[in-house]
């Protein structure tokens, strides 16, 4: 059965972890270790932006876990960016082996809105799912009942659902 590792880079919601592993579990098939890596995150930080550039985050981790594992999904709670973007929810290889993905945003608090856990726990699920589906090759979606959607805004991924559309299912090799 392939193996992921689950890449906690300062990521706080350790309760939700193993849910995350089951997301795994059931809807690509794999099977997970949770990894706690001794990363310094200056390593990552913009001091102009006050954020994590992700796609660095993801070639460390890659560096040191390739060899062992099909996929590697890393959370964190750092702010996450790309240059070419303010922020980002998460990055994936497309067709390729890592993931990563931030809770930063995901947060009703972020938003100058009351905590709300459930709501946080749903949009890590979906951000989980639409950033692994990116190493199985998937791409963006233009079905809003996909998870694989693109989402630019928390609004567009709570509208959109945890599950793949019927095109996107049949691309994933474990479905």
């Amino acid at each position: 059965m392939p193996a992921a590792a689950v890449v906690l880079f300062n990521f706080s919601n350790s309760s939700y972890v193993h849910r995350v592993i089951e997301l795994l579990k059931s809807n690509f098939n794999l099977d997970s270790e949770v990894i706690h890596p001794l990363i310094n995150p200056s390593e990552f930080y913009s001091s102009e932006r006050d954020q994590y550039y992700s796609t660095k985050i993801l070639e460390k981790v890659i560096r040191a876990y390739d060899d062992r594992y099909d996929k590697i999904l890393t959370l964190t709670d750092h702010d996450l960016f790309v240059p070419v973007l303010t922020f980002v929810f998460g990055e994936a290889q497309l067709t390729g082996k890592a993931a990563i993905v931030s809770s930063h945003r995901l947060h009703q608090e972020f938003y100058g809105l009351p905590s709300d856990d459930e709501v946080l726990l749903q949009r890590l699920e979906k951000e989980v799912l639409h950033e692994i589906g990116h190493t199985f090759g998937l791409k963006h979606c233009i079905d809003w009942n996909c998870v694989m959607h693109s989402s630019s805004n928390v609004d567009e991924i709570d509208i959109k659902p945890k599950d793949f559309c019927k095109t996107c299912s049949k691309k994933i090799p474990s479905l």
